[in-house]
């Protein structure tokens, strides 16, 4: 039921005071109102777990991984089943994942929100994934998917990815063999060697590995043409009324878009930083990666990535049987212009 006018002041009022309650003397008011302003300063002895342990180190490389104004523990935690699972545990309080772990997460019952938007200038230059051919499979177009074997992981973004291609293909699962792998490590590039699979999603340096191995043999990548740039931070609904937890992770959102930024202005520190000490890669691949991924755009505005997110809602709902989603409410809008302006800003 709508609120009546007379009341509108009273509720904004109330709703501020939640806020603000959190700001005060450090002491954590009981619960922050979903609409309510965010709070901007952290309470002492705040403590936020965050998995994302590439920003970990494009914090640590810039200076700034020791400049928070609260305690963090990292996780060695990455992608949506591991994240989701921490959450459950209540072991976790941010994650970074692409756009399809908010979806079944509350698909499964676990309300999230996704406070923190990134993609890339340019995607389609700078695709996260190409579609790994196996050798003599004879796929040199989408319409050549027909009949094929294609590796499947359900509730990622590479699963995603598949479906949203055989749509724009003109085709469906029934047209298609679809094979439930996992996406980790080397399984899609061994899957297609093997033949196993006719095609895989691969992203990053696997693209380059897998051509280098076995380009020889007639293996080959193509592009899908579509956008599959997004990545987020996300947290429990519930993690957000908890005023503290949520200033800590408006700030960490802030921190989120410097380091993202840093690591595309300073190549050659994140290649040797990140690439090669932190991931064991050679400079080369580092290099490979650093230009594949291009400069990283984040909007102040999430309205374009909500649209597209809703398109991919209602690919996954219409496959799967679960309901269609509104992806509006993935999202915590409080959180949209914390990235760009610090940005803009240079600010805490």
């Amino acid at each position: 039921m709508p609120v009546p006018l007379l009341f509108r002041p009273a509720l904004a009022a109330l709703l501020l005071i939640t806020a603000l309650a959190a700001c005060g003397d450090g002491k954590q008011a009981a619960t922050l109102a979903a609409g309510a302003p965010l709070p901007t300063t952290v309470p002492k002895g705040t403590t936020l777990r965050v998995g994302d342990p590439v920003t970990k180190v494009a914090l640590q490389l810039s200076g700034e991984l020791d400049a928070f104004s609260f305690d963090i523990e990292w996780a060695n935690i990455s992608g949506g089943p591991q994240t989701s699972e921490a959450f459950r545990a209540d072991a976790l309080d941010v994650g970074a994942v692409a756009d399809i772990p908010a979806i079944h997460a509350t698909w499964t019952g676990l309300p999230v929100k996704i406070v923190a938007s990134k993609f890339r200038k340019d995607p389609l230059a700078h695709p996260v994934y190409e579609l790994g051919i196996a050798p003599g499979a004879g796929v040199q177009t989408l319409a050549d998917l027909r009949g094929k074997k294609i590796a499947y992981s359900p509730g990622q973004a590479q699963g995603a990815l598949v479906l949203r291609v055989l749509k724009k293909a003109g085709l469906t699962k029934k047209d298609v063999t679809l094979v439930e792998l996992p996406s980790t490590g080397d399984v899609y590039p061994n899957a297609l060697a093997a033949r196993q699979v006719d095609v895989a999603p691969l992203g990053g340096v696997y693209i380059r590995r897998y051509l280098a191995k076995f380009g020889k043999d007639g293996a080959a990548t193509i592009r899908h043409g579509l956008r599959d740039d997004p990545g987020h931070l996300y947290v429990r609904t519930s993690t957000l009324q908890d005023p503290a937890k949520a200033a800590a992770i408006r700030e960490y959102v802030a921190a989120w878009a410097r380091a993202s930024v840093w690591a595309y202005e300073h190549p050659k520190e994140w290649i040797d930083g990140y690439y090669v000490k932190d991931q064991g890669l050679s400079a080369a691949d580092g290099q490979y990666l650093v230009d594949l991924a291009g400069e990283p755009d984040l909007p102040a505005d999430w309205s374009d990535a909500i649209a597209r997110h809703q398109e991919t809602v209602e690919i996954l709902a219409a496959e799967t049987g679960n309901p269609v989603l509104n992806a509006r409410d993935l999202y915590d809008l409080r959180f949209q212009s914390v990235e760009a302006d610090a940005i803009k800003d240079g600010v805490r």
